[in-house]
């Protein structure tokens, strides 16, 4: 029923614009009564967004399940790609949505809520992390608001491919730069042969993604 209800709801926004379409059509099309129709969604809104709840729910008890020795900027860009793998189960359905939700300002709106929702489950699981930090709570937020930033690049950028492109690769290209300027790095493995070594000199104030990039340029010359 609630899947139906979708498909009639994106075949009438399609064919007659989302604002011309009513709940009534839609449960015309789909051959329900209204009742049926707001059990499962309490607004025209909510059918284009039909699965954010289900995804939401399941963020936040990944978070939950989360242990004491998980590195927690990690943590929320696995998080993260939770999000990613909901859209990438029906890349036409998040195209046409996606395209939707451009030329409809209060859908625009509403999308913007929905990511809110995500950056404040991920600012809330850092805040606990980061509990007793000299700004903790600064840096649970910023981290929270750059992993929805990056995410939300790499996913719209898969969008605007019409759902051809890696979106996988992209996502993990995108929260690398996360990673990387806020996550603990992992503990060195044990070498059983030669290495080459990178010596860097950076100025003590330097930002720490100011050191990475660094890094980076002298690895690519290498």
């Amino acid at each position: 029923m609630r899947d139906a209800l979708v498909a009639a709801a994106f075949q009438l926004f399609l064919e007659r614009g989302y604002e011309q379409t009513t709940v009534d059509d839609i449960v015309a099309l789909a051959g329900v009564g209204r009742r049926s129709f707001f059990r499962y969604f309490p607004s025209k809104e909510d059918v284009v967004f039909p699965d954010h709840e289900r995804c939401l729910a399941d963020m936040t008890a990944f978070l939950a399940a989360s242990a004491e020795d998980d590195e927690p900027v990690r943590r929320v860009c696995d998080a993260a790609r939770l999000v990613l793998r909901m859209y990438a189960e029906n890349p036409a359905f998040s195209v046409q949505r996606y395209r939707l939700t451009k030329k409809v300002p209060g859908l625009r709106a509403y999308e913007l809520s929905v990511v809110w929702r995500y950056e404040r489950a991920l600012a809330e699981y850092l805040r606990a992390r980061f509990a007793g930090r000299r700004d903790g709570i600064l840096q649970a937020d910023v981290i929270a608001a750059a992993v929805v930033a990056a995410h939300n690049n790499a996913l719209r950028s898969w969008l605007r491919s019409d759902g051809r492109d890696d979106s996988e690769a992209a996502v993990d290209h995108a929260l690398g730069y996360v990673q990387s300027a806020f996550g603990t790095p992992s503990a060195p493995r044990a070498s059983t042969g030669p290495e080459d070594v990178v010596v860097v000199v950076a100025r003590r104030d330097a930002p720490l993604w100011r050191v990475v990039q660094e890094i980076e340029s002298e690895l690519g010359r290498n």
